[in-house]
C-alpha cells in the first residue's frame, strides 16, 4: 500500500470515527496532492510516488510552521493548538527526521565527494546533500551544518 493509499484509508476511517481535525488536516493532503497531479500535463499522466507524498506533506508542514508564527505573533492561542495538532497528525506520515550527527556525517562525506573547498561551493553541497537525505532533515539545519563546515575549510 502506498503513502497516498493509506492517506485515503486513514481519512475514511477518521471520517467513521468522526475524528474532523484528522479527516480535514488528511484532506488537506489529498487536495494537495490533487493540484500537484492538475498542475501539468507530466503530473497528470504519472503515478503518485511516495516521494511526491512526502514533499507535498513536507510543505504542508512548513506552512503550519509558519502559520504557528503568525498566530504566537498576534496572540491567536486557539489557532496555534490547532496548528499545533495538524502538524503532528502531519508529521506521523513523514520518515523518522535525522540528527544532527547524522546529517553532518553526510554534509562531511558529500563535501569529500565534491571536493569542495570553501563557502563558495555552499550551493553545490546543499544540492547534493538534500538528494541525500531525500527530505528527512529539515533544510535550515542542514544548511546551518554545512555552511559552518565549509568555513571550517
Amino acid at each position: 500500500m502506498s503513502l497516498y493509499e493509506k492517506i485515503q484509508s486513514d481519512m475514511k476511517e477518521a471520517m467513521k470515527l468522526r475524528d474532523t481535525l484528522r479527516t480535514n488536516t488528511l484532506r488537506s493532503v489529498i487536495a494537495a496532492v490533487k493540484n500537484f497531479q492538475a498542475s501539468s500535463e507530466e503530473n497528470r499522466k504519472a503515478e503518485v510516488t511516495d516521494d511526491t507524498v512526502i514533499n507535498l506533506i513536507g510543505k504542508e508542514v512548513k506552512r503550519r510552521e509558519e502559520s504557528i508564527e503568525a498566530y504566537i505573533k498576534a496572540g491567536r492561542d486557539e489557532l496555534v493548538a490547532q496548528e499545533t495538532l495538524e502538524m503532528e497528525i502531519l508529521k506521523d506520515y513523514l520518515p523518522e527526521e535525522m540528527g544532527e550527527d547524522e546529517i553532518r556525517a553526510v554534509a562531511l562525506k558529500t563535501i569529500e565527494d565534491l571536493k569542495a573547498n570553501g563557502p563558495s561551493d555552499l550551493g553545490k553541497v546543499m544540492r547534493e546533500v538534500m538528494v541525500r537525505l531525500k527530505g528527512r532533515a529539515d533544510g535550515k539545519l542542514t544548511n546551518k551544518i554545512v555552511r559552518e563546515l565549509l568555513e571550517s575549510r
